[in-house]
C-alpha cells in the first residue's frame, strides 16, 4: 500500500495591487504613441477595470481623451492628466474636516 499525499487547500483569489505612477513605465517615444482602452486598462494607468467603461466615460467626455474618427484613443499627456484629475487630497492639507 502507497501512501497518498495530503489534498491541498485551494488557493483564494488575490488581487493585484495596483501600480504607483513611479512604478509605471513608459516608452521613451511615448508622447507620440496613442493607447486604446484596452491597452490603457491592461497596463492599469487608469484607475478603470474594464475597457468598456473607460470607453463610455470618454464618448461622454467625463475622461480626458482623443475622439480621432470616433475611435477613443490616449495619449500619455490624456494619462497624466486623468491621474491628475482623479487624484485624492488629503484632508490634513486642505485643513477642512468634513468633504462638502
Amino acid at each position: 500500500m502507497t501512501a497518498q499525499a495530503p489534498p491541498t487547500k485551494a488557493r483564494k483569489a488575490t488581487r493585484t495591487r495596483a501600480l504607483t505612477l513611479a512604478e509605471v513605465q513608459m516608452p521613451e517615444d511615448a508622447e507620440l504613441v496613442r493607447w486604446t482602452p484596452e491597452e490603457v486598462v491592461d497596463k492599469r494607468w487608469l484607475p478603470y477595470k474594464s475597457a468598456r467603461v473607460l470607453r463610455e466615460k470618454a464618448y461622454k467626455d467625463e475622461v480626458h481623451c482623443h475622439k480621432d474618427g470616433g475611435v477613443v484613443t490616449f495619449t500619455a499627456e490624456d494619462i497624466r492628466r486623468e491621474n491628475a484629475r482623479t487624484a485624492i487630497v488629503p484632508r490634513s492639507l486642505t485643513g477642512r474636516r468634513y468633504a462638502a
